[in-house]
């Protein structure tokens, strides 16, 4: 899938809590380089004081890496426990032009990642021939490779309340945006690339885009964007491809952006919609409009594929006086067009919890419930399918699997063992992997460590 720990987040406006929020390891890829550099924040520490030089005249270097481990408990398609890691290294440079070329409110992000191992779910959670609709390790899929992430250049005018982003970056990264705690895809990062993987590429793969941003109050703002679709990023040979050959059309996103304080406390609310004119088969019906598994041949092409969004976090509470500790609570929702979408809705919600115990006010918790629902059509081709086939013993290879809903729930307790690790062990639990209600609840747990060098 496309989420990732590494996830970049819009601009921080003035008085919202990251920290709280679950986002404290996300790098703001708009604001400039103001704050103050703190070495034990990396584990190589101030390179003996180059580092803190080089920042200090707008270069900042990243090194930063998450394992995630994960092993059936019980349940599943394929009882048979194991367990599986996967894991991603991001090596970073973010130029601030102000400080380098006197180029005010600019900002060059240059990011290369590197995917390895293996998921869990593909043949122990969910059946083969259906597939998980949300994995138990988000950093894993998008190819298990080396790719260019970001090549992008942002550049603010009238003071920076209009920004203009241009380059090589994934959607996710200013649209649908959403932090990445939890180890369950369902609830890492902008999930519209879930549910409209063909068209919208989040990290680690990035595309040609541009996003334009205006900052109606200090609390409120609007944006719109537009990508290239090209399926061919997505092939492991092309990670570092730079042409557009290949491209299928465009990707159209614009999205509402409210960060109010409620009571006090800080909250962000997004709602979006995107439109794409990348051609995109239909889920049911034939080229000659009569039911696909009736006729044969391709599904209809559709010249377009459209979907919509609202996110929301909010923090509740503060604990101990310090408004970086607290309760916070998340809720995400998408709805996909019915004619192209595998996914048609999906929903989510939990809360995170900063700075439970005293002894240890950087440590987090979160508990986070999903719904993945698979489109009616979907549904009713699968069982036409076996109906045409005459098939109804599920356990026949020749069986088309018949999906509905998935349910994902994940409880964890991050250890912030330094400034520069973080380690969550979870638990999951996994109720009709991939819709299919013919496989058995599973649990996986699950451990999942972020660190910056």
């Amino acid at each position: 899938m496309l989420c990732s720990a590494f996830k970049r987040a819009p601009a921080v406006r003035p008085g919202f809590n990251l920290a709280v929020l679950g986002l404290a390891a996300v790098v703001s890829q708009h604001a400039s380089a103001v704050e103050d550099f703190d070495a034990s924040n990396y584990a190589l520490g101030d390179w003996g004081g180059l580092r803190k030089d080089l920042y200090d005249k707008g270069y900042d270097f990243t090194i930063e890496y998450v394992g995630e481990a994960a092993s059936n408990l019980s349940g599943g398609y394929n009882t048979d426990t194991t367990a599986r890691y996967a894991d991603q290294l991001a090596l970073g440079t973010k130029l601030d032009l102000s400080k380098i070329a006197g180029w005010d409110d600019a900002i060059f992000q240059l990011t290369v990642t590197e995917r390895s191992g293996r998921n869990l779910s593909n043949d122990r959670i969910s059946d083969p021939r259906a597939g998980m609709l949300s994995t138990p390790q988000e950093v894993y899929g998008r190819g298990q490779t080396w790719r260019m992430t970001q090549m992008w250049l942002s550049k603010g005018f009238l003071d920076d309340t209009l920004n203009v982003k241009f380059g090589r970056f994934g959607e996710g990264e200013d649209f649908n945006s959403f932090p990445c705690q939890f180890q369950n895809n369902a609830f890492c990062g902008p999930q519209m690339a879930n549910w409209a993987g063909d068209v919208w590429f989040n990290w680690p793969v990035s595309q040609w885009g541009m996003r334009v941003k205006y900052n109606l109050t200090p609390s409120f703002f609007a944006q719109v964007g537009a990508f290239e679709v090209n399926p061919s990023y997505l092939e492991t040979g092309n990670g570092f491809k730079l042409s557009g050959s290949g491209a299928k059309g465009m990707l159209l996103p614009a999205e509402l952006v409210w960060s109010p304080k409620v009571a006090g406390l800080p909250g962000e609310y997004r709602i979006g919609y995107f439109y794409s004119s990348a051609k995109s088969q239909d889920v049911y019906e034939g080229e000659n409009g009569q039911p696909q598994a009736l006729s044969g041949g391709d599904f209809k092409s559709h010249g377009s594929k459209h979907g919509s969004w609202f996110v929301a976090q909010q923090q509740l509470t503060t604990r101990s006086g310090s408004p970086d500790r607290g309760l916070s609570v998340f809720f995400n929702a998408t709805v996909m067009d019915g004619a192209t979408s595998l996914v048609d809705n999906f929903v989510q919600l939990g809360f995170t919890y900063k700075g439970m115990f005293d002894s240890r006010p950087n440590d987090d918790f979160g508990i986070g419930i999903a719904r993945i629902h698979v489109n009616d059509d979907v549904t009713r081709h699968a069982k036409l399918v076996n109906q045409v086939s005459g098939i109804d013993d599920y356990d026949n290879p020749a069986f088309m699997p018949v999906r509905d809903t998935e349910y994902d729930a994940e409880i964890h307790y991050g250890f912030a063992v330094t400034n520069w690790l973080t380690v969550r062990p979870n638990l999951q639990y996994i109720a009709h992997p991939g819709g299919v209600s013919e496989i058995d609840d599973a649990f996986v747990a699950g451990l999942k460590f972020i660190t910056k060098f």
